[in-house]
């Protein structure tokens, strides 16, 4: 059911081909977004702007690598330049990399670090030069949303590297937050926490195991609840920041994870 939660914010949603980031654009654009969606995933995300819009609802797709800062201009200034504003930046884009430690490459950390790290500060850093200023015909500021995981919180094993790049995020989100706040810019600037999402990146995986079914058996008993999530259960809550529901959140870590990290 589609709404007007966030009617007429002019949106960027990253890492939006597919899974979590294809429900945000969904979501978003349902209640109301103009939803500018980019990944290097071209043809999935051009075919998702179009059935936003074959829907009514308002989005374009880029091309876009987070990691490289003149992409980042562009993707920010096109967005601008098709809707007057900037009003939500989604920092979704990100990847995992299972590794021991030692075995771990200064290459793989480099690569990661540069998607799951150095493209939410460029996001973050773009945004906040177009949500400062803003048209005067509307409100400056606005809201970014950096997302982290629960291995953003908590430790894993095989995850270093992830960990380290999502507990990144974490901490820079409330350094930024404090900024935009004590400089009045009515910026926000929160965290989203994950935990176990059914998306095809995670059926994947599992494949590449050995069984799904009996790979989802495990992750559904690792959540209090009982079973992982979806990627909806993500998508809404990206909405409530979004939208001017949260006007009094920011510097916060919304977890969104079946009591995972309560345990």
């Amino acid at each position: 059911m589609s709404g007007q939660r966030i009617k007429d914010k002019v949106c960027i949603v990253t890492g939006a081909a597919m899974g979590l980031g294809e429900a945000m654009v969904r979501r978003l654009a349902g209640e109301g977004g103009k939803v500018m969606l980019t990944d290097l995933k071209d043809a999935e995300g051009q075919a998702l702007a179009e059935a936003i819009r074959k829907g009514g609802g308002q989005a374009r797709f880029m091309h876009h690598d987070v990691s490289d800062e003149a992409q980042w201009k562009a993707v920010v200034d096109a967005t601008v330049a098709a809707w007057g504003r900037l009003d939500v930046v989604v920092n979704n884009a990100g990847v995992a990399l299972n590794a021991a430690p030692h075995e771990q490459t200064l290459e793989q950390w480099r690569w990661l670090m540069s998607i799951n790290l150095d493209g939410v500060f460029l996001g973050t850093r773009e945004a906040i030069r177009a949500m400062k200023v803003n048209p005067a015909g509307g409100p400056k500021g606005g809201s970014i949303i950096n997302l982290s995981s629960i291995e953003g919180l908590v430790g894993d094993p095989m995850l270093g590297a992830y960990n380290a790049s999502k507990g990144g995020v974490t901490i820079y989100t409330k350094s930024v937050a404090l900024y935009c706040a004590c400089e009045r810019l009515g910026i926000r600037v929160n965290s989203v926490h994950p935990g176990y999402i059914w998306t095809p990146m995670v059926e994947n995986h599992l494949a590449s195991l050995g069984s799904v079914e009996e790979g989802r058996k495990v992750l559904d008993s690792m959540h209090p609840v009982g079973h992982v999530g979806e990627p909806d259960d993500i998508a809404w809550g990206v909405v409530y920041l979004a939208s001017d529901e949260s006007k009094f959140v920011t510097g916060s870590s919304l977890v969104i994870d079946g009591g995972y990290t309560a345990q």
